[in-house]
């Protein structure tokens, strides 16, 4: 019995770990002002009529912390590159030069900055209600054992390592979506 629920708590560690690797992935598309190629990391270029991710056709650097550069393999794509970057809905305007496609972004106003502080605790939230579920997973796996002969002390046991584990995750998730909102704010 002990196996299993050293089993069932590393399963819920490696998968709220899981949680937290997605919660920093979401979190760098949410901008702080500065450009960064992870940006345009959802952007879809029609590239000889299939959808293509824009790191799969072109080179995205910074050339200053205001403008990012796309330099496309084939001169030819330039205007689907345009093209996708502006139906990405990402609120920022690529200009063409017939080279590359450098885009400036703009400053963020405070308004701007709050909504993103707002996207951001979303984003958290629904991490955290990713380890709640994870949590519950384990617990239900617990119980289940406690029906298969697992003693009342031992379950106790097992379920208070799976809330200090819980606890531990989403306080982590607050630091990292803590350190996001200091970073959007920082003018």
């Amino acid at each position: 019995m002990n196996e299993e629920i050293e089993m069932t708590l590393a399963d819920a560690k490696e998968a709220m770990e899981g949680t937290l690797d997605h919660l920093r992935q979401e979190l760098l598309k949410v901008r702080a002002g500065r450009a960064t190629p992870s940006m345009l990391d959802s952007v879809m270029v029609e590239y000889y009529g299939t959808p293509t991710p824009l790191s799969q056709v072109a080179n995205v650097n910074t050339s200053d912390a205001r403008t990012l550069t796309v330099q496309p393999w084939e001169k030819s794509i330039l205007t689907e590159v345009v093209k996708g970057i502006q139906n990405a809905n990402l609120g920022l305007n690529p200009q063409n030069n017939g080279e590359m496609v450098i885009i400036s972004v703009p400053m963020l106003t405070e308004e701007r900055r709050k909504e993103l502080v707002k996207t951001a605790k979303s984003v958290g939230e629904h991490a955290k209600v990713g380890i709640r579920g994870k949590r519950k997973e384990a617990n239900d796996f617990i119980k289940s054992l406690k029906n298969d002969g697992l003693s009342e002390d031992e379950a106790k046991r097992a379920e208070e390592k799976v809330q200090k584990l819980t606890n531990d995750y989403i306080a982590k998730i607050d630091s990292i979506v803590d350190l996001k909102e200091q970073d959007i704010m920082k003018v």
